[in-house]
């Protein structure tokens, strides 16, 4: 029997027959992350010696509007995919999509970080579910949104040009709960002054990373 005449026609490509790069590509975790979060991500990565993630941020500005989220996580999917990466992880929580990542998730057989949001994973999600009656009238902040409070509260919510709707967006919240990543006095002013505008009364917690941590070492 003619052995050659059995194989297939198209053979699938052998390994040593993709580029370099997608080669190297498929040993690493691609993370596609909220940009919000880049620099804590980093910062992981760096005190853990992960160097073997690959980092795609997407815009932060979607953490005001969750209905862009999985569209932008389908295409990035996509283009990793092409790219060589064979493992891929979502550094989002579900952030608003009302479990459209989750249902993406079991499409592409694709984990994220456990949790309804960044403040729940921060804070780790156990110990934000025991506080969760006490917060139920708190507005948080993060590191990130205590730098950006302007660009990522005020302006999306039309403040800078009508401040009247406050009392609308923030009527029924009684504390400002700033969860902090990093111990930065700066940052502590901002989320005070942040607090002080929205005229809410003021909390500090550091959280540190949180159940960043462990869901970046175990992608």
């Amino acid at each position: 029997m003619d052995m050659d005449r059995m194989a297939p026609e198209n053979p699938l490509p052998a390994e040593d027959d993709f580029p370099a790069e997608e080669r190297a590509n498929h040993e690493k975790v691609h993370v596609i992350a909220c940009g919000a979060i880049a620099r804590e991500i980093l910062a992981v990565c760096r005190q853990g010696g992960l160097g073997h993630i690959d980092l795609n941020c997407l815009p932060a500005i979607w953490h005001a509007y969750p209905q862009k989220i999985v569209p932008g996580l389908e295409k990035a999917v996509a283009e990793a995919r092409a790219a060589g990466f064979r493992k891929i992880f979502f550094a989002y929580a579900d952030c608003g999509t009302g479990g459209d990542i989750d249902r993406l998730c079991e499409r592409e057989g694709i984990a994220r970080i456990e949790g309804p949001h960044c403040y729940s994973f921060f804070s780790g999600n156990e110990a934000f579910a025991k506080t969760s009656d006490d917060d139920i009238f708190s507005f948080f902040l993060t590191d990130f949104l205590a730098r950006q409070f302007e660009a990522f509260v005020i302006e999306p919510l039309g403040l800078d040009r009508h401040p009247e709707l406050k009392e609308m967006y923030f009527g029924n919240y009684r504390k400002l709960v700033y969860l902090s990543q990093e111990e930065d006095e700066t940052l502590q002013e901002k989320a005070r002054a942040a607090a002080s505008y929205l005229g809410l009364a003021y909390e500090y917690r550091f959280t540190g990373y949180g159940d960043l941590t462990q869901a970046l070492q175990s992608a």
